[in-house]
C-alpha cells in the first residue's frame, strides 16, 4: 500500500520566477490591498496568497534594496520591519534570510 503525503504550502515564494501576467497581476492586487478599506482587505490579502500558491496571511513582497523578488507572509515572527504602513496597509518588510545577511532600515 503506497502513503500519499499532502503537499505543503510553501513558506515563499519567488516573484522573478512567476509568469509576467502573474507579476502584473499580484502588483496590482498589492496596490489595492494598500488603499483597500477594512472590509476589502482581507479578501484581497486571500487572493494574492492564492495567486503565488502562498498560504493566506500578510502577504508582503521582500522591500531588500538587493531585489531578491522573495513573496512571503510577514507575519513571521522573524520577518523584519523596515518601515510601517503610515497611511496604507502595507508597510515594508524583509525577508528574514535578507534580514540576517543585510537588515535594513528605513
Amino acid at each position: 500500500m503506497a502513503v500519499i503525503t499532502h503537499a505543503f504550502a510553501r513558506p515563499e515564494t519567488d516573484y522573478t520566477a512567476l509568469p509576467t501576467a502573474i507579476q502584473d497581476q499580484f502588483d496590482q492586487l498589492m496596490e489595492e490591498a494598500d488603499i483597500a478599506g477594512p472590509a476589502t482587505y482581507p479578501g484581497l490579502m486571500a487572493t494574492i496568497a492564492l495567486l503565488v500558491g502562498l498560504p493566506n496571511g500578510e502577504i508582503r513582497k521582500c522591500a531588500c534594496s538587493c531585489y531578491c523578488g522573495v513573496i512571503f507572509d510577514s507575519n513571521r515572527p522573524d520577518a523584519h520591519v523596515i518601515k510601517h504602513g503610515e497611511g496604507y496597509n502595507l508597510g515594508r518588510h524583509q525577508y528574514p534570510t535578507c534580514a540576517d545577511r543585510h537588515r535594513e532600515t528605513a
